[in-house]
């Protein structure tokens, strides 16, 4: 059983077509770094993972499940979800934006205090910022509460947009570096949009890239720096040299 698995999908806003003949297979415990071009699909692609986007055509399985068959709320607790700039909840403590997840499945109290502490010892944030609020915080450490905060329900899967997007280079490379642990420690299933491939080459175990809503190549890091598929792919794999 795969932990994720899109079968002939698409995705049409009026006569665009964003998402065409998408068919992927991924295993569990895979890091699948996604990048492409601007509009090229990627973000749709990862939404369409926990239910905040349905395809037009075609069906996505979640541990084995169609996501159109499950009950959506309960599929989204069972999924970490960390986006660029962490968007925290501004009038709640780091304690409790990290334990928001947990409270609503009614974890138990002393679990939830438990899985707080863990978390943000994981992620790099010190015991002494749990009751401080997001505009007490830099940006790499609202980074951190957001990773923090997709985790803290012990998901299987982590779907990550863009996370690092909005933080300076050197914070990146922090932050690049406790995913790199976090997934080592955890090896959970991680999908993980990114325009930097740099990043991409650097963090995945597979590199998914796509260009114009189609898949362009799939396969280990190595591959797509040695094998690229085609010139599109080269070319990434080209500017990724240079840096």
């Amino acid at each position: 059983m795969y932990a994720i698995e899109y079968q002939k999908i698409c995705m049409k806003y009026g006569e665009k077509e964003v998402v065409r003949s998408f068919n992927l297979a991924i295993e569990e415990g895979e890091f699948v770094t996604i990048i492409g071009s601007s509009g090229c699909g990627k973000t749709t692609v990862l939404k369409m993972v926990n239910g905040l986007i349905t395809p037009t055509e075609g069906n996505i399985f979640v541990h084995g499940q169609n996501t159109k068959e499950v009950n959506i709320t309960k599929l989204r607790r069972k999924i970490g979800y960390a986006i660029q700039g962490s968007v925290l909840f501004p009038h709640m403590t780091v304690e409790k934006n990290i334990a928001y997840v947990p409270n609503l499945s009614k974890t138990d109290k002393k679990e939830t205090e438990e899985a707080v502490r863990k978390w943000m010892r994981i992620v790099g944030l010190e015991e002494s910022m749990r009751k401080r609020y997001p505009d007490q915080l830099s940006g790499g450490q609202q980074q951190r509460v957001g990773i923090a905060r997709a985790l803290a329900a012990s998901p299987d899967i982590l779907l990550m947009d863009e996370p690092f997007g909005a933080v300076d280079e050197i914070t990146r490379a922090s932050l690049q570096d406790e995913i790199a642990r976090i997934y080592q420690e955890t090896k959970i299933t991680v999908l993980f949009v990114t325009h930097d491939i740099n990043e991409a080459l650097r963090l995945g175990t597979k590199v998914l890239v796509m260009n114009q809503g189609e898949i362009q190549q799939f396969a280990p890091p190595e591959t797509i720096r040695a094998k690229p598929a085609n010139d599109f792919v080269k070319t990434l794999t080209q500017h990724a040299l240079k840096n």
